[in-house]
């Protein structure tokens, strides 16, 4: 074919002899004849999970630059059906997982990548740059995956980890007609319904000479269906009790009454705040289309076309129980403390420095009473939570290029569309559970009553329910009357996200034949792209009937009992628990998706019925209006160039070269002033060169050395740059305001390693990595202070918040202060460049080995291999911090630490510090199996705060394992287990090891299936 191709190929049938085990004078026998016909193409046939390793390890071991690849060993049959999940046998690669299922991907401690399919840049469904959601492309249509770890001149720039490229068949490579069918079945053990979800796919491809040239195409198609549950109890113990804290006769903290009741203990303690028992199922149903068309008219030129179309609906029905109003019950002769555990928070990294805080006492276990012999005589209550959410996400890649092949030079151009257009519905509602057997709410009280509470905190298990036998515990019937139910709060939401990025780019690469001493070619291109999302939510008049001043006339759910079902009762099925609540009603979560318009009407209804004055109601949901806050168009256009020498010498080979990336930048927003909204439009624009160096030394046949400098930038993501403000009716939820004026995150990275290929498809490689990052991007809040009088809590209501934070006018004020009604100072959140260089080193060691060559000797035993690999890793941070709330704040002055010091340095997110994966497979006698191991050390986690500070999400491994057997060569059945051990998934407070505050209990998953290949 061409001279860059046969380089291209020459290089992987090298090295595919080597991993194979040919001789040197093989090695010169392929070179021969490849020099003897310039159309002389090898062909490797793929199959087996050894064939697929040899052909990946041949293809990482002849790149010039630092990547790793994964292989499928047969047409749509790679290691996993998740593609996050697939990753997860990279070394350096971690995962997150959203209810036990692969959502996110870091690369050596970031989810700051990019993710590319054939080589074009994805658009994700949010306003995030991360690319498409694992979620949404099944396994099946990916025929390989490669990750580049250390980038070239000509790679696309924007990550911090790496660009992960997902790869479909090309049409003119195959040597045979691809047909191929493939179906599953799978089936969660939390499932309460018990469903079995299918899974189907099935791909056509084949070529064909003409006179006109040769033709190919591929063609993939997938449908999948899949329920998972996840149980997640919450446990928050962030108040602080202290000997001398006494209670007046209302419930408050102080001495203002005659009637003053001391602490339940006589040490200071942490109690109960509040706790949550939560229940997520999430339901995909993902619909994907792929194909890929090329035409070779001649040996010079090739034309293509990619596209793939993807359907993705994600139903989400979250049930949250939760017992509130118990922060002020640790008082003597209402509760009963019945164990304490010792809690070490580790240390804080200060301004000032290194402060280990000292240990304290937290409650594990006790029953809490409803406060009767206080003047609100209420607490704890029961309050039951619906949330049904949906993410409905149409996006599509298409690409449309050529390439011209001449003896000299090859040029090529490309012009490609990536799109996302996404859809979020949701409808939140809340009602309160009115206990018939305790005291009733009486006008001027809270509207809650009192429901007795046994808490077991013990053993790492968040276990706790209604206590029974005391004579407010309320009985089964009770429970399930919809009568004993009121309305709190209800409100329906239809966010809408459009995401795009065009893209043309033009690359042109010239053979020097030896004009230029080592030199073989340079590369030079451009890049000329277009991004843009629109963000735009509606959202109705929100019901909160919790603070109107018709609450004590608040509807029953027996005026809406048409909508009202019993929540699930089998929230002990992932543990056994003894403690949770089995019994209980919630507004019908199916139908709030299926019909919120029946759901709203009957809320309505109900509202109407219970008013004293039917024609003035009050609060009702009226038509989806636009959320003016929370809109933003922002688009950016980027030019790019490069310039990258290509070097080979009989030991060296590599790249050297320079990128040039200018961006401008225009964000679109509304901002409220004197209660109507404004456009506000801000623009910028950056440049920047990145300098990028790949070396490879094949010291001899089975030695290579890696090293690689380079230089990339991560762009803040689409909201952080938004010029909107958003409002929130919760008081305690800040305010979110996005930063027009970040700059990108600047990376310098360094990577050095060493591969000792030792044996026929086996290796051993050790690499370290160091990364240098400034200006990253850091959430910052400023919290109103928490300002208490007389005992109660009395945070400023009256705009602009001199004293810190940001005037909300349509929060409820709820318990942050004592004035009922709307408006007050909230917490202020916003994203800014950090201060200081934040570093990352780390090393990674892989192992691959197998004993197909020892048959003679082991039989059936030489069936087996073993894969395995370790990735440490190690962070210091910049100069930035974050600071406790309020209540970190009080325990921290207990323990003996100043507020000034109340401050922690912020760390990366989602780094592990250690991490491992071990695979075991074997593969004779039409059977192939393997069972993976991962394991991962605590991380900060990004979506959950306590304390002020992030949780860190505990270390956590799981087991994958699979067998397939091939009946012929034509049909295999395989199953799969997913999770096999359950393992959970941990958040404690502070520091690792520290509170524990969350615990996620992970579903099981296993799938049975068959494939057939025509």
């Amino acid at each position: 074919m061409t001279t860059t191709k046969n380089f291209k190929l020459s290089t992987l049938a090298i090295a595919l002899a080597a991993l194979g085990g040919a001789s040197a004078s093989g090695f010169a026998l392929a070179q021969e004849e490849e020099a003897s016909n310039d159309n002389n193409v090898e062909v490797i046939e793929i199959k087996g999970i050894r064939s697929s390793l040899t052909k990946a390890l041949a293809e990482k071991r002849a790149s010039s630059k630092l990547v790793e690849v994964i292989q499928s060993d047969d047409i749509g049959k790679l290691p996993d059906q998740n593609l996050a999940e697939v990753l997860e046998n990279v070394t350096g690669i971690q995962i997150t997982r959203t209810a036990g299922v692969g959502t996110a991907v870091q690369i050596r401690g970031t989810d700051e990548n990019r993710v590319e399919i054939n080589g074009v840049s994805t658009v994700g469904s949010g306003s995030g740059r991360g690319g498409i959601s694992f979620e949404d492309l099944p396994a099946a249509l990916i025929s390989s995956v490669e990750v580049t770890k250390a980038p070239e001149a000509k790679t696309i720039e924007g990550s911090v980890g790496g660009t992960i490229n997902l790869r479909t068949l090309r049409p003119l490579e195959l040597t045979d007609t691809v047909f191929a069918v493939r179906g599953k079945v799978q089936n969660s053990d939390l499932d309460v319904d018990d469903n079995y979800s299918p899974i189907l796919s099935g791909t056509f491809g084949d070529n064909w000479s003409t006179d006109n040239g040769e033709f190919g195409i591929v063609i993939s198609a997938s449908y999948a269906e899949q329920n998972v549950s996840a149980f997640r109890p919450r446990a928050d113990r962030d108040g602080l009790v202290t000997t001398d804290q006494n209670y007046d006769a209302d419930g408050r903290a102080g001495e203002s009454s005659d009637r003053i009741i001391g602490s339940a203990e006589d040490f200071d303690f942490l109690r109960i705040q509040f706790f949550n028992q939560d229940y997520d199922i999430l339901d995909y149903e993902t619909t994907n289309f792929s194909a890929s068309f090329e035409w070779q008219p001649n040996d010079k030129l090739r034309l293509y076309v990619d596209a793939l179309v993807n359907d993705q609906q994600r139903t989400q029905e979250s049930t949250e129980i939760q017992f509130s109003g118990v922060s002020d019950i640790d008082v003597v002769d209402i509760t009963t403390n019945t164990s304490f555990e010792t809690v070490n928070f580790g240390s804080i990294d200060t301004p000032s420095g290194i402060i280990n805080i000292p240990s304290i006492q937290a409650v594990t276990s006790g029953v809490l009473l409803p406060d009767a012999i206080l003047a609100s005589g209420l607490n704890p209550n029961i309050r039951t939570t619906t949330n049904t959410g949906a993410r409905l996400t149409d996006s599509s890649v298409i690409r449309i290029g050529g390439e011209w092949t001449d003896d000299k030079y090859v040029l090529s151009a490309e012009y490609a569309v990536s799109q996302s257009d996404t859809v979020t519905p949701n409808f939140a509602t809340r009602l309160d559970f009115i206990n018939p057997n305790s005291a009733q709410p009486v006008l001027g009280g809270s509207v809650d009553n009192g429901t007795p509470v046994e808490f077991d905190l013990r053993g790492g298990t968040l276990q706790f329910g209604i206590a029974q036998g005391l004579a407010t515990s309320p009985t089964t019937a009770q429970l399930l009357d919809p009568a004993n139910y009121a309305l709190s709060q209800a409100q329906q939401v239809r966010d809408l996200s459009e995401n795009e990025e065009t893209a043309f780019r033009s690359d042109f690469t010239y053979f020097l034949d030896g004009a230029i001493p080592f030199v073989s070619s340079i590369d030079v291109g451009y890049r000329y792209n277009e991004s843009s999302t629109l963000n735009n939510d509606f959202n109705n008049s929100r019901v909160n009937l919790t603070s109107s001043s018709s609450e004590f006339d608040r509807p029953r759910a027996s005026l809406f009992s048409n909508i009202v079902v019993p929540g699930s009762p089998n929230f002990n099925a992932a543990d056994g628990r003894r403690l949770f609540v089995r019994d209980f009603l919630i507004i019908n979560p199916g139908l709030s998706y299926s019909d919120p318009d029946a759901v709203a009407q009957a809320i309505n209804s109900a509202i109407i019925s219970a008013s004293d004055d039917p024609n003035n109601p009050g609060e009702t949901l009226g038509a989806l209006v636009q959320d003016e806050s929370a809109f933003f168009d922002i688009s950016e256009e980027t030019h790019a160039l490069y310039a990258q020498a290509n070097f080979e010498s009989d030991i060296l080979r590599g790249s050297v070269g320079l990128r040039y990336v200018t961006t401008e930048l225009t964000s679109i927003g509304l901002v409220e002033n004197n209660g109507s909204f404004e456009q506000l439009v801000e623009t910028g624009d950056y440049d920047f060169v990145l300098p990028r160096l790949n070396l490879v030394a094949d010291i001899n046949s089975d030695v290579v050395l890696r090293a690689s400098l380079g230089r990339d930038i991560n762009r803040p993501d689409f909201d952080n740059l938004s010029t909107s403000t958003q409002f929130t009716v919760n008081a305690n939820a800040p305010v979110v305001a996005g930063n027009p004026n970040l700059v990108p995150e600047d990376i310098w990275s360094v990577d050095l390693a060493v591969e000792y290929y030792f044996a026929p498809s086996s290796v051993l490689s050790a690499g370290v990595f160091y990364k240098k990052r400034k200006d990253l991007f850091i959430p910052f809040t400023e919290d109103p202070p928490g300002n208490v009088v007389d005992g109660v809590l009395n945070i400023d209501i009256t705009a602009p918040c001199e004293d810190g934070g940001i005037f909300n006018p349509v929060a409820d004020r709820n318990i942050n202060n004592p004035s009922p009604g709307e408006g007050i100072c909230v917490p202020f959140q916003s994203t800014f460049n950090g201060n200081g260089d934040t570093t990352q080193k780390g090393i990674e060691l892989a192992f691959q080995y197998d004993l197909a060559g020892f048959e003679d000797d082991l039989g059936w035993a030489s069936g087996f291999g073993v894969i395995a690999n370790y990735t440490y890793q190690d962070a210091s941070s910049g100069d930035d911090f974050r600071s406790f709330n309020s209540r970190g704040i009080a325990i921290l002055e207990a323990l003996g630490i100043a507020e000034e010091d109340a401050q922690d340095r912020v760390e990366l997110q989602n780094l592990s510090k250690n991490a491992y994966n071990f695979t075991l497979f074997y593969e004779k006698y039409g059977i192939s199996a393997r069972a993976r191991y991962t394991w991962r050390s605590a991380y900060i986690a990004t979506d959950a705060f306590q304390f002020g500070l992030p949780r860190v999400n505990e270390a956590r491994g799981q087991l994958n394992a699979s067998i397939n057997y091939d009946v012929n060569e034509n049909l295999s059945f395989g199953l799969e287990g997913i999770n096999i051990t359950q393992s959970d998934a941990e958040q404690s407070c502070v520091n690792e090891g520290g509170l524990l505050c969350f615990q996620g209990l992970t579903d099981r998953r296993i799938l049975v299936g068959a494939s057939y290949r025509f």
